[in-house]
This record gives structure tokens, sequence and C-alpha cells, in this order.
């Protein structure tokens, strides 16, 4: 099972919206064929495999991270091929949380007489999907929420800090170039990067992946919460062909007619620069629950978001628990005083996030601590 991770991993950024899966066929204790699913629309995991041996499986193990698919999509059921090959056992490492397999695959096997032992490496199999497993199962993204601190907690000055920060093309920058390469292996791993109108004003971000090396993944949708349409259309977010930017904004009935028409005329703007503009039903002050807006980038088939800021959008995440994951930069500063990590913070009664081990990562003198989140309520989020 863990060599069917390895090769699972091999299609990592490639197999969306599918999971990735892995699968190795063993007879007498010699591996027989390794396979793996490589995009969608290609073959699965298990007829990889099989087709290498040219489905002569008689009375051999298949292992596969992902129970066998029961349905037709792009391709056909799993479950066929791997009966008329002769396989005697199936071990799978988790079950497919999607609910036209969910069980159906493994039951039908076992119809067919094959033996079937479910929860191989199941903690890693099922981490190995974890944004596929959200999506299916919650109806939104695996949230990531990333910030680049001081050792006392800002993530930019409140007021200048004077010439102790770095500084590059006036852009005030916390981490050094190593760390802020880790950052853009962040953006690659994920689907979206989504930031507040005010991270844009403020730091006019690309929120592009930099690497200095062909991306093997697409590039990320490029995703603004911007209740009142303040994005400049100058905003460097809106230049060159690195993928898709959606600004998001409220949609409100009771503006004023000056103000709704002044509203028209920054969206189009806006739309003018070739964004995608997508308006949500608001609070009436201009903001957007969040839970739609992850609904709605669910719906266009994001499984994974890095949200980079800023200090309330990180708030109203924490506070409505819809965080996953954290991936906090460190840096060897004090400010003494600057915006925070998050505010807003929880409602009156509510207990903390919690978080599980952290890992730390020490990247040229400043400090990754990653942990995801734990005992949190699993949010529904499907109409």
């Amino acid at each position: 099972m863990r060599l069917a991770l390895g090769l699972a991993e091999r299609a990592r950024g490639h197999t969306h919206p599918n999971p990735i899966v892995g699968a190795v066929v063993v007879k007498a204790r010699r591996i027989l064929a390794r396979g793996y699913h490589h995009a969608a629309g290609d073959a699965h995991a298990e007829i990889d495999a099989l087709g290498k041996i040219d489905f002569a499986a008689r009375g051999a193990t298949l292992y596969v991270t992902l129970e066998p698919c029961c349905h037709t999509g792009r391709t056909g059921p799993c479950t066929l091929p791997i009966i008329a090959a002769g396989v005697r056992r199936v071990v799978v490492g988790c079950r497919d949380p999607n609910p036209l397999v969910n069980g159906r695959g493994s039951a039908a096997l076992r119809r067919a007489g094959i033996r079937v032992d479910i929860g191989c490496l199941e903690t890693e199999c099922q981490t190995a999907n974890r944004a596929f497993f959200r999506w299916v199962q919650d109806g939104r993204p695996w949230v990531t929420l990333k910030a680049a601190a001081t050792l006392d907690g800002f993530i930019a000055p409140s007021v200048d800090p004077g010439p102790s920060a770095k500084v590059s093309t006036g852009i005030r920058w916390i981490t050094g170039p190593a760390a802020r390469q880790v950052g853009h292996e962040l953006r690659e791993a994920h689907d979206a990067v989504l930031v507040g109108a005010g991270t844009v004003l403020a730091d006019d971000p690309r929120l592009t992946v930099r690497l200095g090396r062909a991306s093997k993944r697409p590039a990320p949708l490029r995703v603004v919460l911007d209740g009142q349409l303040s994005t400049p259309p100058s905003a460097r977010l809106f230049g060159g062909s690195s993928g898709r930017a959606l600004i998001i904004a409220a949609r409100s009935p009771r503006r004023p007619p000056a103000q709704q028409r002044a509203f028209a005329r920054r969206l189009s703007a806006l739309q003018d620069t070739g964004a995608e503009i997508l308006l949500l039903d608001g609070d009436g002050n201009g903001r957007i629950p969040l839970p739609q807006v992850l609904t709605a980038l669910a719906r266009r088939g994001v499984q994974s978001i890095l949200v980079e800021g800023g200090s309330r959008v990180h708030g109203a995440l924490i506070e409505t628990r819809m965080v996953d994951e954290v991936a906090l930069f460190v840096a060897p500063q004090l400010w003494g005083g600057g915006l925070p990590i998050a505010s807003g913070g929880p409602r009156a009664g509510q207990s903390p996030l919690s978080l599980g081990p952290f890992k730390v990562r020490h990247i040229d003198g400043d400090i990754l601590l990653s942990a995801e989140v734990i005992h949190k309520p699993r949010q529904n989020l499907r109409p």
C-alpha cells in the first residue's frame, strides 16, 4: 500500500477533479504490475495496473489506495474489469466518499466472491486526498490559512516600522526570499488563492506562482473578496496570463440609485480587465458570508484554497470555523505593534479552534509552523 501511495503521488496536480490513486497487483509475494491514475479521463489506477498484464490476474491480490468505482463517468466502472481479471482479493486503503461509490464498489466485488479488506494505511490514504474528501463530503474546499508574521504576531505595520523591515520594490516583506519561495510552492499546491480587497489595496499582490520553473499544475484561480468592488482596475493581479482572476462582490438591491450606478461603473471597469465578477447576496453592509463564498467556489470545482489575508478575512474564517490547516511563517522580528494575524475572533462563548501537532521547518532564518485543525464539527454547506 505504501508503494501504491507513492505511485499515486506521481500524478499530484494532474487528476483534478478526480482524486489521486495508486494500485499494485501482487501474487505469491511478487509484484506483477503497478499503476496509477494519470489524469482525469484516463484509465483509473486499477485498470492502469491490470492492463499491464493483459488483465491476467487470476488468484492475485490488488492493492489500491481508494475504493474501486462501480459507476460510469468519463470511464467505465473499475469493478467489472477487476472481477473479469480473476483477482482473488482486493485491499483498499480507504472508502471513496463519492455517493456514487461509498461502499458500493466494495459490495459489488464481494458479491462476485472477491475478498475485500478496507482500511490498510487508512489515515495516509485519506490524507492523500483530503481536499477531495472535504469537497465531496462537505461541499466546500479544503481551506489553508497562510500568513507571514513577526515573532510578536503582526502581519503588517499599522505605522511605519522603520528601516529594519525588509523592502522589495516598495512592498514590505516580513520573511526572507527562501520563505517566500516556499509560499509560492504552497500556492502551486492549491486550486485557488484568496485575499480580501484590503490586502489588494495595501500590497497590490500578483497572487501568481513564481518558482523559476514551469509549474506542474494549472495556475491557481486568483480570488478577491471585495464586497463594494473597491479593487482598482490597475491592480497587478489583472496583469499577465497567469491564471484567471475572480472578484466576489456583494449583490445589494438596497443601495441608493447613485451608489448603484457607481457600483455598476466599477463592475464594468473590472470586467474590462478580463476579470470575472461573481455577485453573491451580501449581509446588507457589503459583506459576503463566507459559507456562501466557499460553496460558490466548490461548485466551480475548487477543492483547495490558500487564504493569504488579510486580518479580517482570517478572523472571519476562524469565526465560522472553516479553517482546515494553518501555515504560519514566522520571522525573527519584533515590531511591538501592527496588524494582527487575525481580527474579529470567536463569538462570545465560542471555543477557539484546536490545532494538531505542529510541523516545524526552518527556512534560512525564518520558521514555518504548519498544523491541521482538529476536533472541528463538520460543516455541511450543501443546500
